[in-house]
């Protein structure tokens, strides 16, 4: 694409991000939710217009002019912010839900691959438990004794625990997101292998008689972490599909604006992190009742689901296509 077809497919955005200003500029404080959304809609193509003009037409007149078109629209946009909570109220309500429904796709991708993980490993433990030794890490596979499960149950340093399981969780949602750039094959490794752990470790208390108490343990604080880690699995997939597949953009433009949608889903699941910890701290190992365990499980389950209905209904309304 040469420079006058780059204005020509693209001059019409830019003629109507400018006319957005100029009426937002009119309206000074009285936007309302549809202005604004559509006001975002534009400026984000306009900046990624501007990206990409100055990798490819950075000596033209149309980087210049598309910088201060930019400059102009960022300035509207952030001057009248001037309360933080705002902001955060806005993304955790509105916009990281809507990148999520942007992505689904990935993150069920991302929850299909740490599945297949997690049934071929249940099955072949099931057919042989020494196969336990061979799949899990040494370290693991020797520690695991289903016998005592539950006898440190109120005896454990929660706050600990607690700190030490958000910073493992924290890693490896890092890591499921990042790993995109390796074209996915990291993040698929990252899914597929933590699926392993797990289904190995149910097919050992499988054979024990134990898996209503396995379970009992493990969807507390289960229901949230996978939840967040297929959300940045999902995240790193997206990223390693658009390195594959570029389009119409060069490989590093992909990369960079993937980076950033990546790096907006990781931060969204900081939360859900922290819950998930603070369950598996002081919830999971206290001495309650396996049918409370369950019980909290489900209330989880429940509060993540209100929190996407929720969710949907906001961006749908800044939308202005709810009915």
């Amino acid at each position: 694409m040469n420079v006058n077809q780059f204005v020509k497919q693209h001059r019409e955005e830019w003629r109507q991000l400018e006319e957005i200003i100029s009426s937002l500029q009119r309206k000074k404080n009285k936007f309302s939710g549809k202005d604004i959304h559509q006001f975002q809609r534009i400026y984000q193509k306009v900046t990624q217009h501007l990206s990409y003009s100055q990798t490819y037409f950075s000596n033209e007149d149309v980087t210049a002019y598309l910088n201060g078109l930019v400059a102009k629209s960022h300035n509207l946009l952030y001057k009248d912010q001037t309360s933080s909570m705002k902001q955060i109220r806005y993304f955790f309500s509105t916009k990281f839900i809507g990148l999520l429904g942007e992505q689904w796709k990935f993150v069920i991708a991302a929850m299909i691959l740490f599945t297949l993980g997690g049934v071929g490993s249940f099955l072949s433990v099931m057919v042989d438990p020494l196969h336990l030794y061979s799949i899990l890490p040494a370290q693991m596979a020797q520690g695991v004794d289903p016998t005592n499960l539950g006898a440190s149950d109120g005896m454990v340093d929660a706050s600990l625990m607690s700190a030490s399981i958000m910073t493992n969780n924290i890693q490896v949602a890092f890591l499921a997101f990042a790993g995109g750039i390796t074209f996915g094959i990291l993040t698929l490794y990252i899914l597929v292998y933590n699926g392993v752990i797990v289904g190995a470790l149910a097919a050992l208390f499988w054979h024990y008689g134990m898996t209503y108490e396995f379970w009992a343990y493990i969807v507390p604080h289960g229901m949230i972490e996978l939840t967040a880690i297929f959300i940045a699995g999902g995240a790193g997939l997206l990223m390693g599909y658009k390195l594959f597949v570029p389009g119409n953009y060069s490989r590093l433009y992909q990369l960079k604006e993937q980076a950033k949608r990546s790096v907006l889903l990781l931060l969204g699941t900081m939360p859900l992190f922290i819950i998930a910890g603070l369950v598996e701290g002081f919830i999971t190992p206290a001495a309650l009742s396996l049918e409370a365990k369950y019980f909290v499980a489900f209330l989880t389950v429940v509060g993540l689901i209100l929190y996407g209905t929720i969710g949907y209904y906001l961006l749908k309304k800044r939308e202005g296509t709810l009915e």
